[in-house]
């Protein structure tokens, strides 16, 4: 009996399939997890577009926002753009208002939002001027 050395022809094939098998799976993983990666910058960017967005409310005021009407606009400091949004609702009780931001962006043709709403005291801080004596009270 001959005795054969190395490998025949069925099992390179196998082990080629079985080794060509295992990398795709790998690519596709890593394409998947950079995928993800992406998206969940889109989302922590689509928050800190949120958070902008309450600061400067909260800068202006409540009031003073409703009263200058601009409740959208574009957030174009980063790719993709983000669209924002916001309403403002008097819920009736005190002065606070329900103010509701919905941020939007494209990733390719899909489309993805995040909203946040939160309740804001839409009184002054300053109650009145003091105009005679030159002081501001404040509560």
């Amino acid at each position: 009996m001959v005795q054969r050395k190395g490998f025949n022809l069925v099992e390179t094939l196998a082990a080629s399939m079985i080794l060509s098998g295992a990398v795709l799976t790998l690519g596709a993983i890593s394409t998947n997890a950079l995928t993800s990666t992406r998206l969940h910058r889109h989302y922590e960017q689509a928050a800190a577009v949120i958070d902008h967005q309450l600061t400067l409310i909260d800068q202006v005021g409540i009031d003073a926002f409703i009263e200058a009407g601009q409740t959208e606009g574009l957030y174009e400091q980063s790719e993709p753009v983000f669209q924002w949004a916001v309403s403002t609702e008097y819920t009736g009780t005190d002065s606070l208002y329900l103010v509701k931001i919905t941020v939007t962006w494209l990733e390719g043709r899909k489309p993805y939002s995040m909203t946040a709403q939160t309740m804001l005291d839409g009184t002054s801080l300053v109650t009145s001027t003091g105009a005679e004596t030159g002081e501001q009270a404040t509560r």
